[in-house]
């Protein structure tokens, strides 16, 4: 009888932080919002959404091309090592250094996900 008790008490105590984060009463930086200490708990604030122009897009698409074509002859070696580091379940954190010089994001994230997946968050 006691485990129930304690699961149903986790289980209100999560759902009372839940709602608090979606509500906005309680700031957590970087993921809903910041508010400063003398706030008093009933600021809304909203954050204005801004999104790239077509000019700007394709600039960074030329960037990364022109990045890929300067950099990426020692590429497929770097992410191979990478790679190999991860299958052997040691610290990627030498290797992820050596590899941001001469790959992107993308190209990273790819070979990571050719070893362990993508993470996916159980609903």
């Amino acid at each position: 009888m006691d485990t129930m008790y304690q699961r149903g008490k986790i289980q209100e105590e999560s759902m009372y932080y839940e709602h608090k984060k979606h509500d906005g009463s309680l700031p957590l930086i970087g993921v809903n919002t910041f508010l400063p200490k003398e706030h008093g708990g009933d600021i809304t604030t909203t954050i204005e959404l801004i999104r790239s122009t077509e000019e700007e897009k394709g600039q960074q698409i030329a960037n990364v091309e022109g990045y890929r074509a300067n950099r990426n002859s020692l590429a497929p070696e770097s992410l191979k090592r990478l790679q190999q580091t991860a299958r052997d379940r040691d610290n990627v954190f030498a290797q992820l250094m050596e590899a941001v010089k001469y790959n992107s994001e993308g190209q990273i994230s790819h070979a990571l996900y050719d070893v362990g997946g993508e993470y996916r968050r159980n609903m």
